[in-house]
């Protein structure tokens, strides 16, 4: 391990950034101060022994478009923890969160916990709901527009009716939304972070982004290199990718975590399937869901359409103490009976936040027929699981005007400290090769910590991680070149 020393990046690092088109607004109006109140929903934290910090919540006024700082305004939702230990107080802790639209307000509300105790003795833990997300003046949108959304377009009459139908989406957002509509990407998020860092009074940013909360980190530290004191990117997002590298990677590291499971039921005696042959048991299940036979059990009886049958099982792959739980869905599915009549909720309107995503990435497809393309290609690279969720970007952005706010571009980051990469082997959402991408493009100013373990995220889940990680954000010590954790035992 190596200790970070600040080297001088000043007018080098601005001469750069103008070059390259990535100058940071300078705020032409001042940034209010966050007025910190009791959280309603306050969920006490085990530590302390002598009393929980309790969760704070505030707003942030923030300019709707940065181009216009005197413009309309919106609210950013925040809430914090603060240090449990005043006097070993090091600063701010901001942690980016997942999605796009979970929501950084809950992680700290109710699960601050995720970071170690000596993490939260020393620094203030705060986060958000990105703009356009959760309580920060969420993208509202007709239902029934969305519902007419197909999981997977089967020919060029559909491929046809989803563009129009999104574009009618598109309108219909707006209007419902304002304008903050058209400003819901992660470039205006990353403008919202550094008014977040000034009004939180810290000179340099101490981050720590999971899943596309990385995207977020990684476009902070290209627009404010200088304003990074320790960034940590846990299950990073690689935003260099086209259409087709995009959904590739994504269907072989799904596949691979299926893999995976299947290997674990073999083995353990918390797999209910253990001895079976589970493979030939879920190409049956897909087989019901593709003649529209497959209900889920844990869902009153819903229909199970294909896409939907490999996204669930996608989903329970993020954690493996999720893993038995799976492979008793699996079970039940087995057993499952015909469909049944479901209803959906009669509210008209619903909170939106992929319409970040469709913000973030230009994936065009020209038409059918390319789609179909993509549609084979994937299902040869994932043979389980024939349908990655990341198929259904493709089909919720189709039509998207280009260019969009935040297209995809390598990294050019040149921060003091090397950004660290806390990687999994085996991660079913962010691939390793997208870790690896990113540690490629940030050079010497990116640190790869690889965890040769399970699971979407590696923090919580490894100690030897953990150590790394808490190492880093307190005392700036980068992993050595090539550092890697033991997978643990499952």
């Amino acid at each position: 391990m190596l200790r970070v020393r600040k080297s001088g990046v000043g007018w080098a690092v601005a001469l750069a950034l103008t070059a390259a088109g990535l100058t940071p607004a300078s705020p032409a109006v001042a940034r209010p101060a966050i007025g910190w109140h009791p959280c309603a929903e306050d969920v006490p934290e085990e530590e302390p022994p002598d009393g929980p910090a309790p969760a704070e919540c505030g707003t942030l006024s923030l300019p709707v478009d940065w181009n216009r700082p005197r413009g309309e305004r919106f609210e950013l939702a925040l809430a914090r923890r603060v240090a449990t230990d005043p006097t070993a107080r090091q600063g701010t802790l901001v942690f980016g969160p997942g999605g796009p639209g979970d929501s950084g307000v809950d992680r700290v509300v109710n699960g601050s916990s995720r970071f170690s105790a000596d993490l939260r003795r020393r620094f203030d833990i705060v986060s958000f709901d990105p703009r356009g997300t959760g309580g920060s003046h969420p993208v509202r949108c007709s239902r029934d527009l969305l519902a007419r959304q197909p999981q997977v377009i089967a020919d060029q009459a559909q491929f046809d009716a989803t563009l129009t139908n999104n574009a009618l989406l598109r309108a219909d957002c707006r209007t419902r939304t304002g304008a903050l509509y058209d400003h819901v990407d992660t470039t205006s998020a990353a403008r919202d972070l550094d008014a977040v860092r000034a009004a939180l009074g810290e000179r340099q940013l101490t981050f720590h982004g999971s899943s596309y909360g990385t995207l977020l980190g990684e476009r902070y530290a290209e627009l404010f290199p200088d304003r990074v004191r320790a960034m940590v990117l846990e299950a990073a997002m690689d935003h260099s990718l086209d259409t087709r590298a995009f959904l590739d990677t994504q269907a072989v590291a799904a596949e691979d975590a299926f893999d995976e499971f299947l290997d674990w039921c073999d083995r353990s005696a918390d797999c209910v399937l253990r001895g079976r042959d589970v493979r030939a048991i879920w190409a049956g299940l897909h087989d019901r869901a593709e003649a529209g036979t497959l209900t889920d059990p844990d869902r009153a009886g819903a229909p199970l359409a294909p896409f939907e049958l490999s996204r669930l099982a996608h989903k329970r792959l993020y954690e493996t103490d999720r893993w038995p739980g799976l492979a008793q869905w699996i079970d039940k599915l087995a057993g499952a009976p015909t469909p049944g009549v479901t209803t959906l909720a009669d509210d008209a309107v619903v909170p939106y936040p992929f319409a970040v995503f469709c913000q973030d990435w230009s994936l065009p497809v020209r038409d059918y027929r390319e789609y179909d393309a993509h549609l084979r290609r994937s299902a040869r690279l994932a043979p389980d699981l024939r349908y990655p969720p990341a198929l259904f970007a493709l089909v919720t952005c189709l039509g998207t005007p280009t260019p969009v706010a935040n297209p995809q571009h390598r990294l050019r980051v040149r921060t003091d400290v090397p950004v660290l990469i806390a990687a999994t082997v085996h991660d079913p959402a962010s691939g390793y090769a997208w870790a690896r991408a990113v540690a490629r493009q940030l050079g010497r100013h990116g640190a790869l910590l690889t965890y040769q373990g399970w699971g979407h995220g590696s923090y919580t889940t490894s100690p030897c991680v953990g150590r790394a990680v808490d190492a880093y954000l307190i005392d700036q010590v980068v992993p050595a070149r090539g550092a890697s954790c033991p997978a643990v035992d499952l």
